[in-house]
């Protein structure tokens, strides 16, 4: 089974799951949405079931949030209709290939997927190029191997099929979001099962190096 036939298989699944998993997502919510607060234009990556997109459509202006998963976009739809949120919009994207011109939005999040994508540098490059220069770029992301249990659990759950492509330290999510040309101004490492690392930034304009 490929990572696009899980996600739509386990899209029923995914809020439950975040049950086990989930521990730090209150407070990566809570920070996302201050990171991202009165953007005019937020782009949400791999938004899954909306747990992210319903929180920062809150203090944003208009948010299209994109999955690659057309079983996690029928989600993200119904989700989006249910909480009455107009200024969303929901599009099957995958972020290798996104259907916008360079520098569309203000802000780009992309929640608990960095360890998932086979080409991190590639994906993180997408997401710069979405943004204008000095827009912000948020991205939680679970990190395996932050800890000693999380790697085990890590490595457990790769039993099962899951599609984890890496198992990240806080650190090494830092030193890889600054690589594709983003200074960091936020992090933080909140801890759970898996520990997640809150990191947060602008794109430097590439224009002045």
């Amino acid at each position: 089974m490929n990572a696009r036939d899980y996600w739509n298989r386990n899209a029923a699944r995914y809020d439950t799951s975040m049950r086990l998993f989930g521990g730090p997502m209150p407070r990566a919510l809570d920070l996302t949405a201050e990171a991202v607060r009165g953007a005019a234009h937020v782009l949400e990556i791999a938004a899954g079931t909306g747990l992210v997109t319903e929180r920062i459509a809150r203090v944003a202006a208009r948010v299209t949030a994109t999955d690659y998963a057309e079983g996690m976009v029928a989600a993200l739809r119904a989700r989006v209709e249910r909480a009455g949120l107009e200024n969303v919009t929901c599009v099957q994207a995958d972020v290798h290939a996104l259907p916008f011109p360079p520098g569309t939005f203000d802000a780009v999040v992309a929640a608990n997927v960095l360890h998932l994508l086979p080409d991190l540098d590639g994906a993180l490059a997408a997401m710069v190029r979405a943004v204008r220069p000095g827009g912000v770029v948020v991205v939680p992301t679970f990190c395996h191997a932050q800890t000693r249990l999380g790697g085990v659990v890590s490595r457990l759950l790769g039993l099962t099929g899951f599609p984890g492509a890496r198992r990240l330290t806080v650190a090494g999510l830092v030193a890889a979001v600054e690589a594709a040309g983003v200074s960091v101004t936020t992090v933080e490492t909140i801890p759970g099962v898996f520990a997640l690392g809150f990191v947060a930034g602008r794109t430097r304009d590439q224009s002045s190096t």
